[in-house]
Order: structure tokens, then C-alpha cells, then sequence
């Protein structure tokens, strides 16, 4: 199958069809109208097999997450999604593998009102970039360097789940029954929380979302906003299916190190926390409170039940080039 044959079959006036799209798939560029008083967010994710997903890995679920990933990185800036665009990079025309790697893109991109609007494809090792993006009013982007002292920590949903399901897949971990098919679907489909992001806008005062791992992540704030966090490992969000599958210091560590959960980090001053739960009501998503901000510089702080927590081999994930 030749490049405009596959575009043609697979992606050309297939999806979901947004009223703001100018021009689609089929021409040199897409041309797209920004909604008046708003502005753009752009993000950018590559994702390599063998690297962000195994290579054996269902072709329903690394469109999914292909997508996910980068409506996360949306809703870590409190955007709304809009549009996409992709670049396919494959060995080799697998038919019925397209058909779900298809699949997978558009359940996901109609479920959040999404329009893939261009993009490539070509003839090489198997990666998928995807440009997505999204609108925000003016003057309500969340970023990563307003916290302040004083703010509390929260994160939403639970943590580990993903990074457990990916041992299991490699079979450094053994867990069979409901719990295994749980972790392993929140590894293979994490949800971007779009709406809690839309929500936090004006309310939060710095946000990330969960990559690389709670302590990788959260760090990333406290180095942009110059701030330390005392972080309460007892008070992490730890999912029935983690905590059946592992012990309870497993868990946590899972949690606190595990890439992949795509939650959202975000900090509240004082004054807004009562307000937090009001805004969030209508998202059915739990926010939980696991720490709190402070002046000493990139500083984070491990307790667990007001004691000490060591975070001796405890790191997130970092992608290592080498140099020549």
C-alpha cells in the first residue's frame, strides 16, 4: 500500500469532524479557526517502540496512549483538546494492525471531541509523533512555576497502577485474577484528565502531570517555583488493585517512582481549598492531599505516618542520551 492510498483508506474524512476545521486531511497544511479570546496550547510526544511501549504491545493501545499522553500534557496547562496531527513511522503495511491502531485513535480522540487534522507517514522503525492542540481563555494557562510556600500538594486519581501493569507485562511481577487485568489496563490506557485540568484553571497555583513518577514529577514544580514539599507517603491515592496485587511499601514505591499514570500533580494555596472540591464535583475524579509546599529550594521531603521516609533507590524515569 503506497503513503496516499493508506492516508486515503485509513485517516482522510474518517473521525471525529469539528466545525473549526477549516481545511482536513488531504492538502499541504490543515487550516484551522482559533476561537475568539482564547489562545493555544501546543504539545509535542514521540513515542518509540521499546522505549515508551512494548513492541508487542496492542495497536489499540498504543494509539491510545499515543493520544492520551498528549491530551495529558493539554490538560496539565488546563487546555481544552482540539486537534491533532500524526506521524506514523512503521517497517512494514500490517492491514489488520492498522485497523486497530485506527480504532484506537478515534474512540479516544471522539470521546474528547478531537479532529486529527494531518500529519505523515513513512517507511522506518516503528514510532508515532503526535502535535495536539487546544484552547485556553487568556491569562489561565497552568504551568509549573507559580507555587508558593504554603500550598498544598494533591494529586488526583491513584498512583502505580501503570508502572505495576508494566511489570507484569514483563514478568517481573506476578499477580493473577482481576487485579492483574486492572493494572495491565491502566498501563495499556491511562485517561488524560482533561476535565479536572479545565476545572484547576484560575484555582491552582502550579500543575504537571504524571510521566516520569510522583518524585520525578513533583520536582519539576518545586525547581520551576523555587519552593521544597514535604511529601506524606501514607496520604498517597493507592488503587484495591495495587494494594491486593503487592504489599503496602511495594505499593508505595511504585507509587511514588512509577511513570505512565498520566494524573495530575497540582498545588492550592490556602484560601482556594475550599473551593477545590466544589470545582472537581462535577469531574467524578478524587483529589487527595499529600503534602505541602515550603521555602526551602528544590527541596523534597519524604514522611510516612510523621516519620522519616528514606528515598535511598527511589528515582522516576529519565531518558539518558549518549554524548559523543
Amino acid at each position: 500500500m503506497k503513503e496516499f492510498d493508506l492516508i486515503g483508506h485509513y485517516f482522510k474524512g474518517s473521525g471525529y469532524q469539528r466545525k473549526d476545521v477549516v481545511v482536513g486531511i488531504g492538502d499541504d497544511c490543515a487550516v484551522t479557526t482559533v476561537p475568539e479570546n482564547q489562545q493555544l496550547a501546543i504539545t509535542t510526544d514521540t513515542l518509540v517502540a521499546g522505549v515508551h511501549f512494548l513492541p508487542d504491545a496492542p495497536a489499540k493501545s498504543v494509539a491510545h496512549k499515543t493520544v492520551a499522553v498528549n491530551l495529558s500534557d493539554l490538560a496539565a496547562m488546563g487546555a481544552e483538546p482540539a486537534w491533532i496531527s500524526l506521524s506514523l513511522s512503521l517497517p512494514d503495511i500490517q492491514t489488520q494492525w492498522l485497523d486497530d491502531f485506527v480504532s484506537g485513535l478515534y474512540e479516544l480522540t471522539q470521546y474528547y471531541s478531537v479532529q486529527l487534522i494531518g500529519g505523515d507517514t513513512v517507511k522506518g522503525p516503528m514510532a508515532i509523533t503526535i502535535t495536539a492542540q487546544g484552547f485556553i481563555p487568556p491569562e489561565s494557562q497552568l504551568t509549573r512555576n507559580g507555587a508558593k510556600p504554603g500550598d498544598f500538594v494533591y494529586v488526583t486519581g491513584s498512583l502505580g497502577d501503570a508502572g505495576a501493569g508494566l511489570d507484569i507485562l514483563q514478568e517481573k511481577l506476578n499477580v493473577q485474577g482481576e487485579a492483574r487485568d486492572v493494572l495491565i489496563n491502566r498501563h495499556y490506557f491511562p485517561t488524560p484528565r482533561v476535565a479536572v485540568g479545565t476545572a484547576l484553571r484560575r484555582l491552582a497555583t502550579a500543575c504537571i502531570d504524571v510521566s516520569d513518577g510522583l518524585i520525578s514529577d513533583l520536582q519539576h514544580i518545586l525547581d520551576a517555583s523555587g519552593c521544597g514539599a514535604t511529601v506524606h507517603v501514607d496520604k498517597l491515592p493507592l488503587s484495591r488493585a495495587l494494594t491486593s496485587a503487592v504489599e503496602v511499601e511495594q505499593a508505595r514505591r511504585y507509587a511514588l517512582t512509577a511513570g505512565d499514570d498520566y494524573e495530575l500533580i497540582f498545588t492550592v494555596s490556602e484560601e482556594q481549598r475550599g473551593s477545590l472540591e466544589t470545582s472537581l464535583a462535577s469531574t467524578n475524579v478524587r483529589a487527595s492531599c499529600i503534602g505541602q509546599l515550603n521555602g526551602q529550594s528544590g527541596s523534597l521531603v519524604l514522611r510516612c505516618n510523621d516519620e522519616p521516609y528514606s528515598k535511598d533507590g527511589l528515582a522516576g524515569y529519565e531518558h539518558s542520551f549518549d554524548a559523543s
